[in-house]
């Protein structure tokens, strides 16, 4: 058959396969007479990929009754078999989906209020046997709820899918996913398998509930789901049903799917991940190529979208200034993404997710090829690999016998920019995606229209005509151009005039020439004729061939300061400098310090060594690095809103591309406990960091530090400003009930799990294992002082009443932090064992702290009690040198004691006095170089120094500025020119200043 009897032949086709699949069930009832002739097909002369691997050219492919009968290169026929010659094109497995929400009912989405502000939500508002928080959502059965939606399906074959796998995302623990066909026949012949996946996210999705509120609150709340729906399979005898639980056990079995939105939650899920030994298939979000050293390590095969970055539109110089540097980076380096996963070896799928209108995916999947993707791993991450993640590679992926027959026909290579997807057979059933088109119609033609003689253009735009009219200064205009048949019709308008024409091309051998009639503004006839002089080529989106070469490098952070590999330890000899010890030894002018393997080595008078950077600190200070006792950078989360919210590690949050990170490394910060905020009467538990600029969330905690846990006390978490707020407590009172409650029923939780393993085998296959819960295991950890306070606080009456709980339950409160009022009960902090990190002069900012002085940490100090002070702002940490000072100028503290407060006495409160906050031999080489006194508001941090690297220097900030402009200016040319008109600039928002207070309106 030529191309336009195919065509005809697909659309009687299809008409006869829904007359005859429409009644194929055999359990529905039937209204007609029966046709039970066998379906069968036979595909000829095709160069067929069977699989990524294996192709056979001019192969032939027979299917019978939506099945595939078999592959292969004869060509004898069977009798019976309907015969398709398709001599010059291509059949491709068709692709999967296997994250996609086709299907499924829309998620709406509740408006995020502010808890301060709005009546809370404790308790879940799901009726029936279920979970207690509305977020668990395991029970949800995808396939119950499916429904075919042809205006999507449309849009999906004609990118190439013919299956996905349906989800709908809405939850935490978002329940199942079922196996579909992307056919228009009834639900029942659509769905393929009933249940082929669990999903799980971080986003709460629809759940009105408070809490989780937070990314780490989400983590918690997933953490406790998996222990809780272990425990409840594993205890027959528990007096209650709850169908959420016994989902997530059931299964268990099934491929287990992880939305995450960047690397960093990459990495969070697969902590999960080995926590609860699942090996969770990650959704990615397209980012992976920032961290590929990070990924890899995961170990986990990824579902990545091709969702590229749209051109920005560089036109406004106003506008253009607010793009950031990562999103400019972004848009540069996104499409490589899929070819740099394949470099390292790391297996993927790829998914159109989370476009909803997927008309682009191809263009964006054939532009990841032209980045580097190789095609065999373009089209394994569309056919076997997800087949086989999903354990369905029984029914698809490949064009092997027995298989569904699901695949598409292309005039081409389906990877190159030129090709038409013309057909997309699912289940035998073809579906047409763009008519058979002539390419030998485009290219140049001399256009005759009476007196009108100009050029006319053919081209081909994804699977359409597009025609233009060419005047003589090369300027055009544009016509309308289609074939009727075979029958061609041209529309213009040039000179005010309507030019409506149809014809019919003429035979001439070696030629293409069309003739025949119209009329002119709809009423006068007139004769015309067009004869081709030139070939024409097809018609793509214009790209910069700069945009495939010369990318630039990723950037570690992948910020503007970031460096374009991670910043190394080196041995450096820093002569002639002026140290400030912290020790016996006092302030040494004069001397050498040499740092060797992330150490401080030696310390002396004309110290020599080699193979050293050597630093020249004449005149120059050096420093112990100071510390943050009370911080909130680096983090992606502040607050939860639960009561007691120890569950919930800010460990979990830490964000290692935090501009803050290098903020602070320029005013000479090394380290910082980053604290839970102060919306809840116990907090977080803390995690304590080195600012190692470039390095991963995991690069930045310090190994084996004492762990920490904020509490806070005062108007905060007494909800002293939300009157519409029902949560306890709500006085200091019911403050020193709830901690008293909170360590009670901890206590009471240890000696039921004492009770337990204490019984023999036999006895505990008879009871109730106690329940993991990690709100009271985090309470006993600092009840055995495990785990140690950190407590918000102002007022002395507060501080005095958490002394005497910790008292009654023998452990000491750690810190006071801000500890405002300290300066009146030093002597019982001093007696209780508890330290104060305080603010130097800021108060009266509301009405818990119209009591503070300037001279609280001065009296503190001079008292005995350990006293630092400390930031709890993003900005103020860039400046504590300065702050420290203030306890000079206000209490004549020495300028000694006054550095301690930033160093020493915070490596105190920390537990890392025995590597940190001094300078002395064998401890950690965390150092600051200053410009001169170190509490002088002319010095400056030259260097800042953590484990033997210079994570901050003054002069390399400088090259660095420049670097950051050309960097700019670079990605901003590749730019300029494009089709950037189209699509508006959007401006990424800026993370905000997160402090104790801070509360986010969903996570």
């Amino acid at each position: 058959m030529n191309n336009k009897k195919v065509y005809r032949f697909l659309v009687l086709f299809s008409i006869f396969m829904f007359v005859k699949q429409g009644y194929s069930q055999e359990t529905f009832p039937k209204n007609d007479v029966t046709d039970s002739r066998p379906q069968t097909v036979a595909f000829t002369n095709a160069t067929i990929i069977i699989n990524p691997t294996t192709t056979v050219e001019k192969g032939t492919l027979l299917i019978k009754d939506g099945v595939i009968v078999s592959v292969s290169s004869t060509t004898e026929i069977p009798k019976g078999y309907t015969q398709i010659d398709l001599s010059g094109k291509y059949i491709y497995p068709s692709f999967i989906d296997m994250f996609n929400t086709y299907g499924q009912p829309e998620v709406k989405l509740p408006k995020r209020v502010n808890p301060f502000i709005k009546r809370e939500q404790i308790q879940s508002s799901t009726k029936g046997p279920y979970n207690a928080n509305e977020a668990i959502k395991s029970n949800y059965n995808s396939a119950a709820y499916f429904g075919v939606n042809e205006k999507r399906a449309l849009k999906l074959r004609a990118q190439g899918f013919g299956a996905v796998a349906s989800m709908r995302p809405d939850g935490i623990a978002r329940g199942t996913a079922t196996f579909v066909a992307l056919g228009n026949e009834n639900e029942n012949s659509m769905v393929l398998k009933n249940i082929v996946a669990s999903h799980y996210s971080f986003d709460k999705g629809s759940s009105t509930q408070d809490y989780p509120i937070s990314p780490m609150g989400s983590i918690a709340l997933l953490r406790q789901t998996f222990y809780d729906a272990k425990w409840y399979v594993s205890n027959p005898s528990r007096t209650f049903s709850d169908l959420t639980l016994e989902a997530i056990e059931n299964h268990k079995d099934l491929p287990q799917i992880f939305e995450a939105k960047d690397w960093l939650t990459d990495i969070q899920v697969r902590k999960i991940g080995q926590e609860f030994n699942m090996d969770f298939i990650i959704k990615g979000g397209g980012n992976e190529y920032q961290r590929l050293e990070e990924i890899k390590q995961l170990n986990s095969s990824l579902i990545i979208p091709i969702n590229f970055p749209s051109d920005y539109n560089v036109t406004d110089p106003v506008i253009t200034d607010k793009i950031t540097l990562a999103d400019l980076k972004h848009w540069e380096l996104a499409p490589s993404n899929p070819s740099r996963l394949e470099q390292e070896g790391i297996s993927f799928a790829i998914t159109t997710y989370p476009q909803e209108n997927p008309s682009n995916f191809l263009e964006n999947l054939r532009k990841a090829v032209a980045f580097g993707l190789t095609k065999e791993k373009a089209l394994s991450s569309l056919t076997t690999t997800p087949a086989k993640l999903l354990k369905v590679d029984d029914l698809v992926g490949t064009l092997s016998k027995g298989k569904l027959a699901n695949f598409i026909i292309a005039d081409g290579d389906i990877l190159e920019n030129q090709t038409l997807l013309l057909e997309n057979w699912v289940k035998g059933k073809p579906y047409v995606v763009h008519e058979v088109l002539n390419k030998n119609l485009l290219g140049e033609y001399t256009l005759e229209v009476g007196t009108l003689h100009t050029k006319l253009k053919l081209s081909l735009v994804k699977g359409k005509y597009v025609a233009s009219l060419i005047s003589s200064d090369g300027s055009e205009n544009k016509a309308d151009f289609r074939m009727d048949g075979e029958l061609p019709v041209l529309q213009f308008v040039t000179n005010n005039i309507q030019y409506n024409l149809k014809g019919w091309q003429v035979s001439e051998p070696n030629k293409i020439v069309f003739k025949g009639t119209g009329t002119l503004n709809f009423k006068d006839e007139i004769v015309w004729s067009a004869e081709k002089i030139t070939n024409g080529k097809l018609k793509d989106k214009k790209e910069s061939s700069s945009n495939f070469d010369n990318l630039g490098a990723v950037f570690y952070p992948f910020l503007a300061f970031g460096n374009t590999s991670k910043i190394t330890s080196e041995n450096i000899l820093i002569t002639n400098v002026t140290i400030w010890t912290n020790e016996d030894t006092g302030i040494l002018e004069g001397t050498d310090i040499l740092l060797e393997d992330g150490k401080i080595s030696k310390i002396g008078k004309h110290l020599s060594a080699k193979n050293v950077t050597v630093i020249d600190g004449t005149g120059k200070h050096l420093t112990p690095g100071i510390i943050d006792e009370h911080s909130h950078i680096a983090l992606n989360g502040i607050n939860e809103v639960a009561p007691n919210s120890s569950m919930v590690r800010m460990e979990d949050v830490v964000d290692s591309e935090d501009p803050g990170i290098y903020r602070a490394l320029a005013g000479g910060v090394v380290a910082a406990q980053l604290l839970h905020g102060s919306s809840d009467p116990i907090g977080g538990q803390s995690a304590l960091i080195k600012l190692k600029w470039g390095e991963s969330p995991e690069g930045l905690k310090i190994k084996d530090a004492d762990p920490f846990i904020k509490f806070a006390l005062g108007e905060n978490p007494k909800r002293s400003k939300s009157a519409p707020s029902i949560r306890f407590p709500r006085s200091l009172m019911g403050m020193e009930q709830f901690y008293t409650d909170a360590f009670t029923e901890a206590l009471e939780y240890q000696k039921e799990w004492d009770t337990y393993n204490q019984l023999s085998k036999k006895q505990k296959a008879k009871a109730i294992m106690p329940r993991k819960n990690l709100v009271h295991e985090a309470m006993l950890e600092v009840i055995t002082e495990k785990r140690f306070i950190s407590s918000h606080s102002y007022q002395q009456k507060e501080m005095l009443m958490l002394m005497d709980v910790a008292d009654r339950f023998s452990f000491t409160i750690n810190t006071f932090t801000h500890a405002l009022e300290g300066y009146r009960i030093a002597d019982k902090m001093l007696e209780h064992g508890v330290g104060g990190s305080t603010f130097s002069d800021r108060w009266n900012f509301k009405w818990e702290t119209r009591n503070a002085i300037p001279y609280n940490a001065t009296i503190m100090n001079t008292v005995g009690v350990t006293t630092a002070i400390n930031s709890d702002s993003g900005e103020t940490i860039r400046h504590l040198n300065h702050e420290a000072s203030k306890a000079i100028k206000y209490g004549n503290t020495s300028p000694e004691d006054a550095l301690k407060m930033i160093t020493l006495n915070p490596a105190k409160l920390l537990h890392l006095d025995d590597t940190m906050g001094s300078i002395k031999v064998g401890k950690s080489a965390d150092v600051v170089l200053w410009s001169g006194p170190p509490l002088s508001i002319y010095s400056k941090a030259e260097k800042t120094i953590i484990e033997g690297a210079i994570y901050f220097d003054i002069e390399k900030d400088k090259t660095l500025r420049m670097t950051m402009q050309n960097e700019r200016a670079r990605i901003l040319s590749k730019m300029d020119g494009l089709e950037n008109g189209a699509n508006p600039t959007k401006i990424s928002k800026e993370k905000p200043e997160f402090d104790c207070e801070y509360i986010q309106m969903g996570n």
